[in-house]
């Protein structure tokens, strides 16, 4: 890139206007672009200085170069306005004339700016493999010039040639009529003339042969590195399903494709103007020519890889060669489901679709302002699909589908019309939402595991926990949008689960996991699989949790032993947040507690759910359970979570009495005093209640504990001032979890011991409503 842009900053100097977009990659003419640079890089500027007036001369014949090139280079450009521009530039070059040193010197100081910022990039720590591609085509695009080069210098030797051959024969004929010496000294002037020009033509024609064939072995080059390079950006594109980072940019790629398009049109009319067929490299041609026109196809914006029946969705198709399409036809792009076993054999791919696919065809059309061409499906839908036989247990949530794409497509140049296709990735077809879960297990299985140039779409049975688990975690983080990543402590716990070896405390990393074992056995003892869970807990803390889980105030995933060994030695009231295990999306408070007899025990308070959280906040819920006072290892509550509390409802009027809602939890709950039962009186002051009303004032016989309405006279937990967190209990802003879960607190001696010694109290349950109307109680008595 910085090549090209030499010239166009020397001639930014000398005119009144930007003049860079003559120069712009997708606008200038690359030949004349990257001759322009090479010039430039080969001439010694860096030893002019205005003090060494003995370079004038040497400065003048440079500045003459680059006018009689800039001129060159305006009468070979086919705009016209870029043509005025250029002209217009070189004229303003003649202000140099009387001083050429101050031009050769400006030239100077450009070209030192250039290579600074060159190094500078160079020496980034995230380098790249683009820049390598550009010089491999920069050097292609050089080579070729050099053919052009070659082959005009042998148009004049030819020309040159024919006219001493000419000469020679009317010499001779005037020698023979004649017979004077002086012509026969000049006869043989011309015969020496003529014999060193046809060497000259045929070592040229010689070293043009074999500059062409290393065009072509460099086209080559490029062109399997750009085939490379789109196969990466696809498998990228599908590694983005589990949240892996993806640069979506195709303009990069788009420009490589039309610059290998353009060398190879000029390569094979380089070989038509030899005037004789050389087989070999044409027929090399022709085939690189069809491998990138047919590579140039691809799914910009991929379809949803889990798609219901009878429900609308939209993908967009994009063609990299957009601009040299042939005009006049346009391009109609169709598209058809495949199972698995035609993925695998597209080029006999027939018209029958295994599903009835609506709104299936699409026009390429090209946009001028973003430079791209594409098909955009916007109200697709599948309406019935067909199944192939399963196997075994295989299920239909297991079986994946792709939408195939094609066109017939004319490129400007080009004889005959090609045909080209690109499949999408795999996607699951389902009939109900039930089956969503499921299906998303397939497509994550296949996004994380499958490898490049597969089988379609053939992916390993077992792979190794350390990779599941880096998937588990990219999931997560992407899918709840936080850049607080799972720690050694929560890979640990969903190992233990996922192996179902709660007393293992050694290294997982190595230990094979199964797809029976992430999303079709049911984990023991109970009613669900492991990804079924894992899911759950996602979406509990994408909806409702971002913000706790950023700053640090979750554990998460623990198992209740390892808890336990964490919170023995605490004093009561200490509590951690914890995601439950046995619950899907569910989040539970464990905290200490003291017990009859004086000593102490772990209380797990029932989980909530989202339908809890929907109701009452999490922040809300830990104002309102005043047996929780302090987050592990030792912050207030209050100083933590102060800023997740909700403002207290204001009075309403109209003479209601306000309400709250609140959580209590253990004996606390259910005051019996307080409460109406169903066999309550079912007016209160002259207002008849109806049923729905009656049966939600009713706690649950036995429950522990429960959320209800207290009235007017009910006062809310007084707002303490909020103060923040030092940083040195934090590893994201705000958390306090980086020094309390360490390896100081919980070694692998704590990892190890499974005897506990404290009561350990299973999950207290969490809450129906009451209501408890003081007031009116108090008018309802006799």
């Amino acid at each position: 890139m910085a090549q090209w842009l030499h010239m166009t900053r020397i001639l930014q100097c000398l005119s009144h206007e930007t003049v860079s977009s003559l120069y712009h990659p997708n606008t200038f003419p690359i030949e004349m672009r990257h001759y322009i640079a090479a010039w430039i890089e080969n001439q010694r500027w860096e030893d002019f200085a205005m003090e060494k007036l003995e370079q004038e001369s040497q400065a003048q014949a440079l500045l003459d170069q680059t006018i009689s090139m800039l001129q060159l280079v305006a009468e070979q450009n086919d705009n016209v306005v870029d043509k005025m521009k250029l002209i217009q530039i070189s004229r303003n070059m003649a202000i140099f004339q009387q001083q050429p040193l101050q031009f050769a010197v400006m030239v100077r100081d450009i070209l030192r700016k250039e290579r600074a910022l060159i190094n500078a990039s160079n020496s980034s720590p995230f380098p790249t493999g683009r820049d390598t591609n550009t010089q491999d085509v920069d050097h292609l695009v050089l080579k070729v010039l050099e053919v052009q080069k070659i082959r005009k210098e042998m148009h004049q030797l030819q020309e040159d040639l024919n006219w001493e051959k000419q000469n020679y024969e009317s010499l001779q004929g005037s020698f023979q009529h004649n017979g004077l010496d002086a012509a026969n000294t000049e006869i043989q002037r011309l015969q020496k003339r003529i014999q060193q020009l046809e060497f000259n033509v045929n070592t040229m024609s010689t070293q043009r042969f074999q500059l062409l064939k290393e065009c072509v072995d460099c086209l080559d080059h490029c062109q399997t590195q750009l085939i490379s390079r789109l196969k990466a950006w696809r498998l990228e594109q599908h590694k983005s399903a589990i949240g892996l980072p993806f640069d979506e940019n195709l303009n990069p790629l788009q420009t490589w494709c039309e610059q290998l398009l353009g060398m190879n049109g000029n390569l094979r009319q380089e070989l038509m103007l030899i005037g004789e067929r050389i087989l070999d490299l044409q027929e090399r041609l022709e085939h690189l020519m069809q491998t990138l026109i047919e590579s140039a196809l691809i799914v910009d914006k991929q379809p949803p890889q889990v798609i219901k029946t009878q429900s609308k969705f939209s993908t967009t198709v994009r063609y990299l060669l957009g601009e040299k399409v042939a005009p006049g036809k346009p391009v109609v792009l169709k598209a058809q489901i495949v199972n698995e076993l035609q993925a695998r054999n597209l080029a006999n791919v027939t018209g029958e679709s295994v599903a009835e696919l609506i709104n299936n065809s699409a026009i390429l059309e090209h946009n001028a302002a973003s430079k791209s061409t594409c098909a955009t499906f916007r109200n697709m839908s599948i309406k019935k699909i067909r199944r192939a036989d399963r196997k075994g247990t295989e299920s239909v949530t297991e079986e994946k589908f792709a939408l195939l794409f094609s066109a017939e497509i004319t490129i400007t140049g080009c004889d005959t019309p090609y045909k080209i296709q690109m499949i999408s990735q795999p996607l699951v077809v389902i009939v109900h939402g039930c089956q969503d879960n499921n299906a998303l297990a397939t497509i994550i299985w296949d996004s994380a595991f499958s490898e490049p140039d597969r089988v379609p779409f053939v992916v390993p049975e077992r792979v190794p926990w350390r990779m599941m688990y880096n998937t588990l975690n990219c999931k997560f983080i992407s899918e709840v949008q936080t850049q607080h990543n799972l720690d050694q402590f929560n890979q640990h716990f969903l190992a233990q689960k996922i192996f179902n070896k709660p007393d293992f405390a050694d290294d997982f990393s190595n230990m094979m996991v199964s797809w029976s074992q992430f999303n079709k056995e049911v984990l023991p003892g109970r009613t669900f699989t492991f990804w079924q869970w894992f899911e759950g807990v996602m979406e509990l803390t994408k909806k409702h949790l971002r913000t706790y889980w950023s700053e640090g105030l979750i554990f998460g995933f623990i198992g209740k032993q390892h808890l336990h060994l964490i919170l023995k030695d605490r004093p009561n009231g200490t509590f951690m947040l914890r995601f439950s295990d046995s619950e899907i999306g569910g989040i539970t408070i464990a905290y200490v507690s003291a017990t009859e007899n004086g000593g102490q025990k772990i209380q797990n308070i029932q989980p909530f759910t989202k339908r809890d959280l929907d109701i009452r906040s999490l922040g809300d819920r830990i104002r309102d359970i005043n047996e929780i006072t302090y987050l592990y290892p030792d912050l207030p509550k209050h100083d933590v979570f102060k800023k997740f509390y909700s403002e207290p409802p204001a009075p309403s009027g109209g003479g209601y009495i306000p309400v709250s809602l609140q959580t209590k939890v253990g004996m606390d709950a259910a005051p019996p005093a307080l409460c109406l039962t169903p066999l309550a009186e079912n007016s209160l002051g002259g207002f008849p209640m109806d049923a729905s009303q009656n049966s939600n004032m009713t706690p649950l016989p036995g429950s522990p504990h429960s959320s209800f309405i207290v009235d007017s006279t009910h006062s809310p937990v007084a707002a303490s001032t909020m103060t923040s967190l030092d940083s040195a209990h934090a590893g994201f802003p705000g958390s306090p979890f980086q020094q309390q879960f360490n390896t100081q607190h919980i070694t692998e001696e704590i990892l190890k011991n499974t005897s506990p010694t404290l009561d350990f109290n299973e999950d207290i349950s969490a809450g129906e409503m009451e209501i408890v109307i003081g007031s009116i109680l108090e008018n309802l008595k006799p």
